[in-house]
C-alpha cells in the first residue's frame, strides 16, 4: 500500500503553520509535546495512515512553525488548531495529544465539542500538580541565560551531553525519557524558539508545578469518548495522573503500557497505534447537543445557583 504523505504548511492568522498530512480515512490530529515537534509522531506514522487522514502539525512557537510575539496559552493552541483544520476543509476530528498536546486537546475539546469526535490523552499534562523538576526549575529566573549559554556550545554538545547521560543510565523508562529530551534540547536553537518555549512554559507551569488543571470541568466529557494512555515508568508525569483522569472521568478507557516511560508512541508504536485504532473503532463519535452541554454546565454550577426544572433532561445517554 502506498501512503501518501504531505510535509507542508499553510498561513493561518498571518503565521506559517508547518504540518504532515498522511493517509486517507475519518481526520486524525495529532498534537505534539512542548518543545517537541510533528517528528515525534513519525515512529506511529504509518499504522494511523492506514486508516485515517493523519494532521500532525508543528505548534506555533515550535519546530517550522513560525514563532511570533504571539498567545502560547492553552486556549489559544486550542484556536489554532480548529482553524488550521478549518483551513484544510475537516469539520470534526479525533484529537490525540501527548504531554502538553493533551493539554491543547483537552481544550480543544471544551471549547469546541462539536468539532471533537473523541480524545485520546497519552501521558499528558493537566491532570494534577507534579512534573519533573526539569521543567519547574526551567520556570526560574536565570533559565533564559542558562538556555542561552547553552546554545552557545559548539556543535550539538548540548545534545551530545544528554544522550550520552541516557545511554550511560541502565536501560529502562529514565534512560528513555531522557533520551526523548534530548531530542527537545536540540528544539532550543536560536532565540525565538527559547522565547517561544518560555512563553508556552509559564502559562502552564511554575516553580511549584503544573498551573492548569481539567479536573474541575471534567464532567463536561460525559458522552466524549476518551482514552487515557500512560506508561507506567513515566519520570516526567507520575502514573497517579493516568488514574486521577478515569475517576475525574469514569466513563474513560484507561490504558496502561508496562516498563515504558512517558513516551509511548516513540518506545512501543505498535502497541499504541492499535490502541488508538481499536478505540475509534469501538466508539462511535461525539454527537453534540447544545442542551445537554447547557444541562451539565447548570448541573456544576448547582452549588452555586439552582436548576431551572425544564433543562433536567429525563437522562443525558
Amino acid at each position: 500500500m502506498n501512503m501518501r504523505v504531505q510535509e507542508t504548511s499553510v498561513i493561518v492568522h498571518g503565521h506559517r503553520r508547518a504540518f504532515t498530512i498522511a493517509g486517507d480515512g475519518p481526520p486524525l490530529l495529532l498534537l505534539h509535546g512542548i518543545g517537541s515537534n510533528r517528528s515525534t509522531w513519525r515512529p506511529v506514522l504509518p499504522a494511523l495512515a492506514r486508516k485515517f487522514t493523519v494532521v500532525a502539525p508543528d505548534m506555533l512557537g515550535h519546530g517550522d512553525s513560525d514563532k511570533p510575539r504571539a498567545d502560547y496559552s492553552i486556549g489559544g493552541f486550542a484556536n489554532g488548531m480548529r482553524d488550521l483544520l478549518g483551513v484544510l476543509g475537516m469539520e470534526r476530528a479525533t484529537v490525540v495529544g501527548h504531554s502538553f498536546g493533551g493539554g491543547v486537546a483537552m481544550q480543544f475539546a471544551y471549547q469546541f465539542p462539536e468539532r471533537t469526535e473523541r480524545v485520546v490523552l497519552e501521558s499528558s499534562g493537566g491532570l494534577g500538580r507534579e512534573v519533573t523538576p526539569l521543567l519547574r526549575a526551567l520556570t526560574l529566573p536565570g533559565a533564559r541565560q542558562l538556555l542561552t549559554a547553552l546554545d552557545t556550545l559548539p556543535g550539538r554538545l548540548p545534545v551530545r551531553l544528554v544522550e550520552e547521560l541516557a545511554r550511560r543510565l541502565p536501560a529502562g523508562p529514565l534512560a528513555s525519557d531522557i533520551g526523548e529530551v534530548a531530542k527537545v534540547v536540540e528544539g532550543f536553537h536560536g532565540r525565538a524558539a527559547r522565547t517561544a518555549f518560555l512563553h508556552v512554559l509559564s502559562h502552564v507551569i511554575d516553580w511549584r508545578g503544573q498551573i492548569v488543571t481539567m479536573r474541575d470541568r471534567a464532567y463536561l466529557a460525559q458522552g466524549m469518548p476518551i482514552m487515557v494512555i500512560w506508561g507506567d515508568g513515566d519520570t516526567v508525569l507520575p502514573f497517579s495522573h493516568a488514574t486521577a483522569a478515569v475517576e475525574a472521568m469514569p466513563h474513560s478507557r484507561l490504558v496502561t503500557v508496562a516498563g515504558v516511560g512517558h513516551f509511548v508512541h516513540v518506545e512501543r508504536p505498535a502497541a499504541f497505534s492499535r490502541a488508538v485504532v481499536d478505540f475509534c473503532k469501538t466508539t462511535a463519535p461525539s454527537s453534540y447537543d447544545p442542551h445537554q452541554w447547557r444541562v451539565l454546565l447548570k448541573r456544576g454550577a448547582r452549588p452555586l445557583m439552582s436548576v431551572p426544572d425544564e433543562l433536567e433532561p429525563a437522562a443525558l445517554g
